[in-house]
């Protein structure tokens, strides 16, 4: 599955060039030149569907809505080919559709294969890439149910567990999560400390603060040492996930804060 890519179009030359040229660099090419033929090759499970052009105009779209509301395609990553212009009208995406799109990738064409392939290797690097988590939190319960609800996220990876600050400061020099998700109270070290040392010892690993104590002075305290994001715990496991999905690469904290740090 993984080097497996799904190639939807009608138009023949364009679909053999771009299977030579992926093929050349090692993927498993699969062709499909309508709806129904690729609805069947899609039980061959692509690692990623290219969706090009399909006469009549509306087809690809058609596609395109299937595929997002199955849910076993829904997640699979695709990129989208518009048709040229002039060719709009018979089989490209109307402007209404275009506002619907759902996909990690869109261009039109014409466009080379080779320009193509690298933009799905780049899609393949970043649907495969895992977000590497470590879990800081003194309550058993509360770090199993944590756990339960990150394993099932197919992009986070849980590397590790600790039950107090010194133990999360330890583990991270170790094991170099992604992000360290920190509650605040916790003995021997709280989790204020250990982000704050985290931020001086290893920058690289982003904080997020996990606590039940959502007060303005904790948010703004968690930001003073140096904290990526702030979440309370009553929040739902939807707002955890992605709340850890921002720290990765930015920030993530309650609009409440945004009005703190502005009085």
């Amino acid at each position: 599955m993984e080097n497996r890519i799904l190639v939807i179009d009608d138009e023949l030359s364009f679909v053999e060039a771009l299977r030579m040229t992926l093929e050349a660099k090692s993927y498993q090419v699969i062709t499909a030149t309508s709806k129904a033929e690729a609805q069947e090759k899609l039980r061959d499970k692509p690692a990623l569907v290219v969706l090009g052009t399909l006469t009549p105009a509306g087809q690809a779209f058609s596609l395109h809505n299937w595929l997002k509301q199955h849910p076993g395609y829904k997640d699979v990553p695709l990129l989208v080919i518009d048709a040229r212009p002039e060719e709009r009208l018979i089989k490209g995406w109307r402007k209404f559709e275009g506002m619907q799109l759902e996909a990690e990738d869109y261009v039109t064409k014409p466009i080379e294969p080779v320009s193509l392939a690298l933009r799905i290797q780049r899609l393949l690097e970043e649907a495969t890439r895992k977000i590497r988590v470590l879990v800081a939190d003194d309550h058993t319960m509360v770090r199993d149910g944590i756990c339960a609800v990150l394993t099932l996220q197919r992009d986070l990876d849980i590397v590790g567990e600790a039950v107090n600050g010194k133990e999360a400061i330890e583990k991270v020099l170790r094991l170099l999560p992604d992000v360290a998700l920190m509650d605040i109270l916790m003995p021997v070290m709280s989790g204020l400390e250990a982000t704050r040392q985290i931020r001086n010892q290893c920058p690289q690993t982003r904080v997020l603060i996990l606590t039940q104590y959502d007060e303005p002075e904790n948010m703004l305290a968690a930001t003073q040492v140096g904290a990526h994001g702030f979440i309370p715990k009553k929040a739902a496991s939807e707002q955890l996930i992605a709340g850890i999905r921002a720290v990765y690469g930015g920030s993530y904290f309650p609009e409440s804060y945004a009005k703190l740090v502005s009085n």
